[in-house]
């Protein structure tokens, strides 16, 4: 791509939305598209999908057709794009819900080039005068969202989809680019070949959310436990997901029984209620919907700061995508599952009368969410690896419950190598079922048929219970000794790196998995534990302008994000902008924006600054390092207000080594910060006076050096260039 190419993307993404940089692979994605090349992006919920064809649909001529699922996305998304332009007819939706008389508008205004982006079902795609009508228009590409849709092996898999090729072909030939938040590598060759995408070139972004605190609790007192999680987070929004329609009436009244804020959603409601019950979610009339797991939500809210499972999810898949309703704007999102092994038993219990082929599909897919519900490793390393992503757990940053209270280890070395060796005696052609029934000696049909109570290993594992060896398969599974076969019922074998570790074997250590079962009540369980919005920001003007959004929003009819997004208020409230130029620099405020909504953002600011006689940072000394970046100026502030480091990385959605290096550079530009309260409560007083003086006395303040000198052993490199911080802005200022 050109510098003048780059550079117009940069424009139209600040013209239209307002931000001054793209997120993770956006501009790569986009370009690709722009150039005419199909694009598969297989990218995180909350990591940008959307902006991958909204911009490009909105520099390109013609429309772009955009095929979704959910129409109760599509009226969201649609009203997200008209308030980022000052033209209605910019973005429609064309579905089952409108009248004869809107459809016609709808074909007007795509008629007369004034729509950029039309949204579409796969089943309004299927009808004939659709297709005539849009054989006739210029069409600049197809987005295909929530392609997973396209495969049976996905979590919520749409036969019409499968019919998506041919009706495109129809259509006309034009550049396809498909997206998904979630898929297995069985799912993305399953999009590739339905889609005829062979030439497409692939952007799989990391499937990690960093913002995201993973959690699986014992499922006792449930209720109980949901109701008081609820009330420690009071005016915050959340989902609380439960498996039948039943339920999700009975957890709804509880919890306004209890003065909760809640309302049910699932597929059993009347329609007109459903919608009205989901409008008054976006609109923040409410603070959470119960819903069934079984039905697609659609819901696009960027500010849900939690998820919580009354009961398990059908599979990792689904578990991925709900929780990925939490934090999507980068902010804090606890993600709490309640697990009882009953659960998976009633789901099971719901597979029968279905396809043989079916029920050995969704059984597996069972069985992976047991794993990731009573493992104890790295929940996030456990998440990740069942996505074909590998994962140190190390930078994890205790943003899950097994990191965070990590669960006993044990030397594992002696039962690898028999789970490995039962794997190889077997011929690589069994379930983890079978192979732990031959470890623990136990006589069934298969055993017998098999011959496999003549081996040796059989009954050698006896010492044990089930669900030990079935942790020792996980295990041995997520650290990459053993790999299992999708495609074919799950079977198991022993990878390059199990067979070596055979040949060469060594000590390697496990974690005990939890007993669910087993597990006692928990009185005091934590309220969360994801990033929080730190309070960097002015509290009482960050309240206001909330109030202020909820107005404006109401008298729009669209939802309160849609105007401002929490990291755009956050910023004012940080920032105070008491004019129209300074709001176009607010993160998130383009042009559009600044003159749909800003004038009465900044009348109120103004009117606030005044009364309470502010100092603004754009009026401070750090008004160079404002305009560089919101992240320095949220630092500093966090930093007066005593927050810790991690929370601070949390809130923002960096690493600690990011944080670490935007202090550096903030205190290496002359503004003083005192962090002296955080390194108190992490290195003890010897340490710290040891690399203070070792500083003083140093004629450089290389890292590297100090570490050789004050030795790798005793000190680690946060703990110096934490104190080195202090050196420089105690002495150096």
């Amino acid at each position: 791509m050109t510098e003048v190419e780059t550079a117009s993307l940069h424009e139209s993404l600040h013209k239209y939305f307002g931000f001054d940089s793209f997120k993770g692979d956006q501009e790569a994605i986009i370009a690709n598209l722009l150039a005419g090349n199909d694009t598969f992006v297989i990218m995180p919920t909350g990591g940008g999908k959307s902006m991958c064809y909204q911009l490009p649909a909105l520099m390109s001529e013609g429309t772009a057709i955009i095929i979704s699922p959910l129409i109760a996305l599509m009226k969201n998304q649609v009203d997200a794009i008209r308030n980022f332009g000052t033209e209605d007819g910019i973005a429609h939706f064309m579905n089952s819900s409108l009248s004869k008389a809107e459809i016609t508008k709808v074909k007007k205004d795509i008629s007369d080039g004034k729509t950029k982006l039309l949204y579409v079902a796969p089943e309004s795609l299927n009808k004939e005068e659709n297709v005539n009508f849009l054989r006739d228009i210029p069409i600049s590409f197809f987005a295909i969202d929530e392609a997973h849709c396209i495969s049976e092996w996905g979590h919520d898999f749409r036969p019409e989809y499968r019919r998506l090729r041919p009706i495109i072909e129809q259509i006309g030939t034009v550049p396809i680019i498909a997206l998904t938040a979630t898929a297995t590598p069985k799912v993305q060759q399953d999009i590739i070949k339905n889609l005829a995408m062979n030439e497409a070139k692939v952007y799989k972004s990391s499937f990690n959310r960093a913002n995201l605190y993973y959690d699986v609790r014992p499922k006792q007192n449930v209720v109980k436990e949901i109701i008081k999680y609820i009330k420690q987070n009071t005016g915050k929004s959340g989902i609380v997901y439960c498996l039948s329609r039943k339920k999700v009436e009975e957890i709804a009244e509880t919890l306004k029984v209890n003065g909760i804020k809640a309302l049910p959603y699932h597929a059993g409601l009347e329609a007109n209620l459903r919608a009205q019950h989901q409008d008054m979610f976006l609109m923040e009339e409410a603070d959470v919907i119960v819903a069934t797991i079984a039905f697609g939500m659609g819901i696009d809210k960027p500010d849900v700061r939690y998820v919580i499972h009354h009961d398990v999810p059908k599979s990792l898949e689904g578990y991925y995508q709900e929780t990925g309703r939490a934090g999507r704007d980068g902010g804090e999102g606890n993600c709490i599952s309640f697990y009882h092994y009953d659960d998976i038993v009633k789901l099971e219990k719901f597979m029968k009368g279905k396809p043989v082929a079916e029920q050995e599909i969704g059984k597996q897919l069972l069985q992976e969410t047991v794993g990731y519900a009573e493992t104890s490793v790295c929940r996030r390393k456990t998440l990740l690896h069942y996505f074909g992503e590998v994962y140190d757990e190390a930078k994890c940053n205790a943003m899950c419950d097994n990191c965070r209270n990590p669960k006993q280890k044990f030397e594992a070395e002696e039962s690898l190598t028999l789970v490995l060796d039962t794997v190889l005696d077997v011929k690589e052609k069994f379930k983890a079922k079978h192979v732990v029934q031959v470890l623990m000696g136990t006589k069934t049909a298969a055993t017998k048929s098999y011959k496999h109570e003549a081996l040796e290993v059989f009954g050698k594992g006896s010492f044990e219970t089930e669900k030990y060896w079935m942790a020792i398969i996980r295990q041995g599974l997520v650290n990459n000794y053993l790999e299992k076969d999708i495609e074919n019922y799950g079977l198991l074998g022993v990878t390059e790196k199990g067979k070596e570790f055979l040949e060469n074997p060594h000590s390697i250590l496990f974690t005990r998995d939890t007993d669910y079962d087993a597990a006692g009540d928990d009185d005091e369980m934590a309220a969360g534990g994801g990033g929080q919005r730190g309070g960097a920001s002015d509290e009482t003007l960050f309240a206001l302008l909330k109030d202020l959004r909820k107005k404006i929003a109401k008298q729009k009819g669209v939802p309160p994000y849609v105007v401002f997004q929490d990291p755009s208020l956050e910023d004012m409230a940080i920032q105070y902008p008491i004019n129209m130029e300074e709001m176009k620099q607010i993160t998130g405020v383009g042009s559009g924006k600044a003159l749909r909504f800003g004038k009465e953002f900044v009348d109120l600011i103004t009117k606030y600054v005044e009364e309470n006689d502010i100092t603004r940072p754009m009026d401070m000394v750090v008004k160079s390092v404002v305009n560089k970046s919101g992240a320095k100026v949220y630092i500093i502030q966090s930093i007066d207000r005593k927050l810790s480091l991690g929370d601070i990385a949390n809130a923002k959605g960096m690493s600690m080594d990011e944080v670490i290096s935007e202090i550096e550079s903030i205190v290496s530009s002359g503004t003083k910060v005192n962090i002296s309260y955080y390194i108190n409560s992490i290195i003890d007083d010897d340490k710290q006076e040891e690399i203070y003086e070792y500083f003083k006395e140093s004629e450089t303040d290389s890292i590297i050096e100090a570490l050789k000198e004050l030795g790798e052993e005793d000190y680690t490199e946060e703990e110096i260039r934490l104190v080195r911080i202090k050196f420089i802005a105690e002495l150096g200022h």
